[in-house]
């Protein structure tokens, strides 16, 4: 069973459109699938959106904060609530593209126990996100050992055994395949597509 955990603030343009796409994907690989929206404190229709999806497909469970707790916050009450033996998380922006799950279930084929997203071609601005995100990828390798080129990206395929052994506060959502690591998971990375921010900006 796949789980897939989704904080979100301030989407109501995107949340429809994304459940749909995990809704195509999953069918088309033939699981049995949850989808757990975290409504991270948001302020327009989210959370109205969201109802109504829920209404038409018990699959959706809605996590609600009551203010804006931050992801690492969000991801960890979906963990919590999560009954998947695989659990993705991914963004609800439309910036990951759920068509690329089939490959996260084949780099876990493979033994892994954390798979992460790899932007390579990222759609951000150069100086506000792409270069700095370059820097601290490059000092998180050379620190930690750990060869990962995108700590930070949010698409990832978790097995069930490493969420059981986080807890997620503050920055941490950041590290996590570091801390995986460092727990001696195996931890892999696949290629995934970034599409442009369709609605809105940057929550996260």
């Amino acid at each position: 069973m796949l789980s897939f955990v989704i904080p979100a603030k301030n989407e109501e343009d995107s949340v429809e459109i994304l459940y749909k796409e995990i809704e195509r994907v999953s069918n088309e690989v033939k699981k049995e699938y949850e989808i757990i929206f975290v409504d991270d404190g948001s302020t327009d229709s989210t959370f109205e959106t969201l109802k109504k999806l829920q209404s038409r497909d018990k699959k959706i469970k809605i996590i609600r904060h009551r203010g804006n707790w931050g992801k690492s916050i969000a991801l960890q009450n979906g963990f919590d609530k999560a009954r998947g033996d695989i659990i993705f998380t991914l963004d609800a922006d439309l910036q990951d593209n759920p068509a690329d799950i089939p490959d996260f279930l084949k780099k876990l084929d493979e033994g892994y126990d954390l798979v992460s997203g790899w932007k390579k071609k990222r759609l951000d601005p150069q100086f506000g996100k792409v270069i700095p995100s370059r820097i601290v990828n490059f000092l998180a390798r050379t620190l930690t050992g750990v060869k990962i080129h995108d700590t930070n990206c949010g698409f990832k395929a978790y097995r069930r055994e490493v969420i059981k052994n986080l807890n997620l506060y503050g920055e941490l959502y950041r590290f996590i395949p570091i801390i995986a690591a460092k727990q001696n998971f195996k931890v892999g990375e696949v290629p995934v597509t970034h599409r442009p921010r369709k609605f809105g900006k940057t929550k996260f």
